[in-house]
């Protein structure tokens, strides 16, 4: 049983929603549409599909099989089951990825805030053109002090819910946070589908055209399943950690796997439709969300509406991933050092502002941070290519190695029907875990190493 300073959740739903909030963020709403447009649409979407369950539930089910079995944080997890190796290491780069990651998410988070007041205050009413739009972005990236206000403001929120504990903090806020941002995006996904035109933006999005498939479509469509599913950064082992026994964990990871796809398909059924009525082109890129949007609401009818609802369930996903982030970084500290709760929150939080001032000012053009001498991108940039691609990817890959060489296919199949609920297709598991996930998680990070083409 976990003790009753780590907490627990109260069961399967409240794990469910917990899990589910850090898997689904900014990779859903924000990264999963702009990728799939940049990659032809329908065909990418179907890609994306197969590696979410053939390579994504696998190593979910295998973070989730550690985290159950030893009650503990990453570090602490591998060092019960390798005990006197060099395994627990792989739980100390879980943990570091995490924090970097949080550090920088949470200036991409801060404009979520930032356009939500925007559109509430009906300041993003008279931006109709790409310029005009451009403008209002290069605003708000070219103030620091507003920047750092921002980020600071996210992890402050962040850090309050996660003080809260498991089952009073972290629990409460999913439950209520979940179903808000599941109604808001069915009931935009529903209007957007009705837009005059908006009909090709679902044609767009499920018309498979496989020769546009490539290496790159691949690798993105793979690279965007690790990042949406929030893998390789000991999330799952940490929420897998406080799940009570006698809960059927597999059935709750596939579950939320579920969830998380049926969100980022969600998003698209607002955003492609919403495109291709006001005569955008699918193909914006990373500026999708923040530049291009803005002119796409004020074209189409309720508009403003339209963009307070979209922004604050961007903020709120963003929220749920955070949350989860920081909860991976606390828990090793409560665990490991015996910090109680509040100090490990405080310290953490306030040291993880420091790491996301400069990414903050990164944006900025003139600052130091904004062409990092001899490599000529930002910080921010920077941070993502090592942690959000480097990183989150060997650790996936170790992750697959640990589970299906080292503890072996048959340990994780134990903990995962220690409930009394069997596996499903077990040996179907076993094969992916030990020879296809490794394989496909490995050929991505080659891929990136040597096309320098970041996910």
């Amino acid at each position: 049983m976990a003790s009753a300073a780590r907490g627990q959740w109260s069961g399967k739903m409240g794990f469910i929603l917990a899990a589910a909030g850090s898997a689904i963020g900014l990779g859903n709403i924000w990264r999963f549409p702009y990728t799939a447009g940049e990659n032809g649409g329908g065909a990418f979407v179907l890609i994306y599909l197969f590696f979410v369950f053939a390579i994504g539930v696998p190593v979910v089910l295998s973070e989730l099989a550690i985290g159950r079995k030893t009650e503990r944080n990453p570090v602490g997890a591998f060092a019960v089951l390798a005990p006197g190796t060099r395994w627990r290491w792989l739980g100390g780069l879980g943990i570091l990825t995490g924090f970097v990651i949080l550090s920088f998410y949470a200036v991409i988070a801060g404009w979520t805030l930032s356009y939500l007041w925007g559109a509430v205050t009906g300041a993003l009413n008279g931006v109709t053109t790409a310029e005009q739009s451009g403008v209002v972005f290069g605003a708000l990236i070219g103030n620091p002090g507003l920047m750092v206000f921002l980020a600071g403001t996210f992890l402050a929120i962040t850090a309050m819910i996660v003080r809260g504990g498991i089952s009073g903090g972290i629990e409460k806020a999913t439950t209520i946070l979940m179903p808000i941002l599941l109604v808001m995006l069915i009931g935009m996904a529903i209007r957007s589908m009705t837009l005059p035109g908006g009909a090709e933006g679902l044609a767009y999005i499920f018309s498979a055209d496989f020769s546009k498939i490539t290496v790159g479509v691949v690798a993105a469509a793979l690279g965007q399943a690790l990042f949406s599913l929030s893998l390789g950064m000991g999330a799952m082992i940490t929420y897998g950690s406080y799940m009570p026994e006698g809960e059927n964990i597999h059935q709750a990871g596939i579950i939320v796997a579920i969830f998380d796809t049926t969100i980022a398909l969600l998003a698209g059924l607002i955003i492609f439709p919403a495109l291709f009525s006001a005569g955008v082109a699918p193909t914006a890129g990373p500026g999708l969300v923040f530049v291009v949007l803005p002119t796409v609401f004020a074209q189409i009818p309720a508009g403003q509406i339209f963009a307070i609802a979209f922004y604050a369930l961007l903020a709120i996903a963003a929220l749920t991933s955070t949350i989860s982030l920081l909860e991976v970084v606390v828990s090793y500290f409560v665990d490991e050092k015996g910090w109680s709760r509040t100090k490990a929150v405080t310290v953490l939080g306030t040291a993880c502002f420091a790491l996301a001032v400069p990414s903050a000012l990164s944006q900025t053009e003139g600052s130091f941070f904004y062409s990092l001498p001899g490599l000529g991108i930002d910080f921010l940039s920077l941070q993502n290519i090592i942690w959000g691609n480097y990183s989150l990817s060997i650790g996936a890959l170790m992750v697959c190695v640990f589970a299906g060489w080292k503890w072996g296919i048959p340990a994780v199949i134990t903990a995962l029907e220690s409930s009394g609920h069997r596996l499903p297709a077990s040996s179907a598991f076993g094969f992916l875990v030990k020879f296809v996930c490794p394989v496909a998680v490995a050929g991505i990070l080659v891929y990136v190493i040597v096309t320098q083409q970041y996910f």
